[in-house]
């Protein structure tokens, strides 16, 4: 008798042991399901292993397709999972995807990601004197900015976890988004219409270089004249003729910066005139006297769009380094 009613109290403690732990993973399940945000790819686009554009390219994510949105990596890329299972990372831009069933994406960290384009010192500390070199963080390593510690270092971690100061010189990095504590970020609004500032900008690349073009038409662009195109066509503001006024208007703006790493998508960039491709032919000039001879526009991601010769084959899209980079004197937004 004691032993049927030891068995019967044990059969009653794994069935309710069994059916709590049923219910916990059913609860699971539906808050896991109410929080999912669905996404809708609206233009095929490249699934990456990393979120950065430099991350490895493992497949493409066809018009049409619905992905799971996991995380909002950065300010450019969403982590997402595919109806095979395959997980990887996707850009965030409204032109590939679209979000539905009624949630938002999942919010943003306040962090940017980072590329090191040439080898980096990874140190103890924010200072070159007092930062004992952990390691070196080779051309390609992808970090995590945590922080803006001081004008000269990023407090930095790297995809396996490790955490350190980098100097935050364009010359080593090159961001994809406002490192923490840099400068005010852009405005929902205002990404809409940088955006489509962009989008008219890039409609004309390949357009023949002419000094002096006529200010009437689209057929031929200096540089000052494809800016002004540009901002004309996509949103009715009608920027100065030249660049040297255009560069006097950024900063009655209000708006200038003198650091390429504070530059945001859509600055109008200034630049003086060429001396020499190399960091020495610049070492003892004094930027603040020199004039402006050339203008272009940030794209981001290290990457400007511009005309300046007939010979590199009119609007171009170009790496903001080398001569571009001792060249540059400030930039700014056209909108406040």
């Amino acid at each position: 008798m004691k032993r049927s009613t030891t068995i019967l109290i044990l059969s009653a403690i794994l069935l309710t042991t069994s059916y709590t732990a049923v219910q916990d993973r059913a609860s699971a399940a539906a808050a896991a399901t109410q929080t999912s945000t669905k996404g809708q790819i609206v233009s095929s686009v490249n699934l990456r292993d990393q979120p950065s554009t430099s991350g490895k390219i493992i497949g493409l994510v066809k018009k049409g397709t619905t992905v799971t949105i996991l995380e909002n990596s950065n300010n450019y890329f969403y982590k997402v999972k595919t109806s095979d299972g395959k997980t990887g990372y996707v850009s965030s831009s409204s032109n590939y995807i679209s979000t539905s069933g009624g949630n938002s994406a999942p919010e943003a960290p306040e962090q940017a990601i980072a590329t090191v384009i040439y080898g980096v010192n990874l140190r103890t500390a924010p200072s070159t004197t007092s930062g004992k070199v952990i390691t070196m963080l080779k051309k390609g390593t992808v970090v995590t900015i945590l922080e803006k510690s001081n004008d000269s270092f990023y407090k930095v971690k790297t995809s396996g976890g490790q955490s350190g100061y980098v100097s935050s010189s364009s010359k080593y990095l090159q961001l994809e988004g406002d490192a923490p504590g840099s400068n005010d970020g852009v405005s929902e609004s205002n990404q809409a219409k940088i955006a489509k500032v962009i989008s008219t900008g890039k409609k004309y690349l390949g357009t023949p270089y002419e000094y002096g073009s006529d200010r009437n038409t689209t057929t031929t662009f200096d540089c000052s004249d494809f800016v002004r195109q540009a901002y004309k066509e996509a949103l009715g503001i009608v920027l100065p003729a030249d660049s040297r006024k255009q560069g006097a208007w950024v900063k009655d703006n209000g708006t200038a910066v003198s650091s390429i790493s504070k530059l945001k998508a859509g600055d109008l960039i200034f630049f003086m005139s060429y001396k020499g491709s190399s960091a020495a032919a610049y070492k003892n000039v004094d930027k603040s006297k020199e004039t402006i001879t050339h203008v272009a526009m940030y794209l981001g991601e290290g990457k400007v769009i511009h005309t300046y010769s007939k010979e590199s084959g009119g609007v171009r899209i170009d790496q903001l380094d080398g001569s571009w980079e001792y060249r540059f004197l400030y930039g700014g937004s056209v909108l406040k």
